[in-house]
């Protein structure tokens, strides 16, 4: 599928948000399934309002650089990137793809792009943050996909 990447404008907010949640469906699913419903109930108690503000801030905190992926004539994905403040560093905060475009290389594009785009930007060293649970599973293919190196972390929880 041909992909057009462009910067975030203010009237994509609205799409941005509904894609993203209807992306994190099965990683949250995923979560539910790992950590059972009591600790995934206190961990994530509303994650749709979560995940709904923090697409929100990313898009219009002024703290990151986002762009959008158009594809089919409709937005299908997006990426945000974070440059720190010392410039030889960023990461990509959110990467997200419309469910009925994925497994269509918009992920892959999305995160050549944002890494060719920081690497223009002086940017020597790049993270991308995923989880290790099967909901993350084509996240870690996309990135892994694109030459990023895996550092495998643990986090525990315990409902209390």
């Amino acid at each position: 599928m041909q992909v057009h990447i462009r910067p975030f404008e203010a009237q994509d907010l609205d799409s941005l948000v509904d894609l993203s949640l209807r992306a994190w469906v099965p990683v949250y699913e995923s979560f539910a399934k790992v950590l059972g419903p009591d600790v995934f109930q206190r961990q994530y108690p509303d994650w749709r309002s979560s995940q709904r503000n923090e697409v929100q801030q990313a898009c219009t905190g002024g703290k990151a650089h986002v762009w959008v992926a158009e594809g089919e004539a409709k937005v299908v994905g997006f990426v945000a990137v974070v440059l720190e403040p010392q410039g030889d560093a960023g990461a990509v905060e959110l990467l997200a793809v419309d469910p009925e475009y994925q497994g269509r290389d918009v992920g892959t594009t999305l995160t050549d792009f944002a890494t060719t785009w920081m690497k223009g930007a002086g940017v020597s060293l790049v993270s991308i943050w995923t989880g290790g649970d099967p909901g993350h599973a084509p996240a870690r293919r996309t990135y892994e996909k694109a030459g990023y190196i895996a550092l495998p972390l643990v986090r525990y929880y315990k409902a209390l």
